[in-house]
């Protein structure tokens, strides 16, 4: 199990939420404290953002390397400045490789993604149901191993499919789609694992530079946890998105199990919980 983190608001450099806090990023990747699988996130990891002018692609840097051994993130999250990242610390799932194209974040068409959970035994219960139901634009797309890259490639089938039906609607049906092509592809996934007799979870995190999408879901228990803050005396002006908290406040909200918190500002967060499926 992975460990997420995800910031929208302010511009803000990275180092403040991956290295500075108490429970910073860095110290999940080695002593995590919520984390339903696994000891420890010590099989790579990555930094997604977007910067100050608004360029529709984002930036990743990502590497192999436990988060602690990489001599350049310290001085990159430095100099960077961004009002929207996502970064995440890598526990892989066996036997998925630990390589650079199963590391997240993901991005495409604008988007960065990253996911906490798994598909379990991937490969023998939905690796070819996942890959029956992509367009061929998704399907080219993965270029890796991972369940969480099968994941996102459905979710951009969700999106076009919701961007076609709205065309005409502007900006604002662009930034609606992107919570229900996430609710569709949970959805589908939630009946992909009754046909096949599997399970999983799915803690994901969505940006595109103006708003981040982010979802707290499991096919059984326990859901992976997922906490959110708007406008805290250390970060004002801006909302943490995080697997853990990083450090104390009593303004951390837990998502709710089977839910998707939609954030366009710290004024402007929704959660919508999931009907059980």
């Amino acid at each position: 199990m992975c460990r997420l983190l995800g910031y929208l608001g302010q511009p803000l450099r990275p180092e403040q939420l991956i290295y500075r806090p108490e429970h910073s990023l860095i110290v999940q990747s080695y002593q995590p404290q919520e984390m339903t699988a696994g000891l420890l996130n010590a099989d790579g990891f990555g930094l997604g953002w977007f910067d100050q002018g608004h360029q529709p692609s984002p930036y990743l840097y990502k590497n192999v390397l436990p988060i602690w051994s990489d001599i350049n993130l310290p001085h990159l999250s430095r100099y960077i400045q961004s009002s929207c990242f996502v970064s995440y610390v890598r526990s892989a799932t066996p036997p998925l490789a630990v390589d650079l194209t199963n590391c997240q974040p993901f991005t495409e068409e604008g988007l960065l993604f990253v996911h906490n959970g798994f598909i379990n035994n991937f490969r023998t219960t939905l690796y070819r149901p996942l890959r029956n139901l992509l367009s061929d634009a998704s399907y080219q797309f993965i270029h890796g191993t991972t369940d969480s890259e099968h994941i996102f490639a459905l979710i951009l089938d969700n999106l076009r499919r919701s961007r076609q039906a709205s065309q005409g609607d502007g900006d604002g049906a662009k930034k609606t789609s992107l919570g229900e092509a996430l609710e569709a592809s949970l959805l589908t996934l939630a009946e992909l694992a009754r046909q096949h007799n599997t399970y999983f979870s799915a803690n994901i995190l969505l940006a595109d530079g103006q708003r981040i999408v982010a979802c707290r879901y499991a096919s059984r228990q326990p859901e992976p946890s997922l906490y959110w803050l708007a406008d805290s005396e250390r970060c004002p002006g801006g909302v943490i998105i995080a697997s853990e908290p990083l450090f104390t406040d009593p303004q951390w909200q837990a998502c709710p199990p089977q839910s998707i918190l939609a954030i366009n500002s710290p004024e402007a967060i929704a959660v919508k919980v999931l009907a059980d499926q």
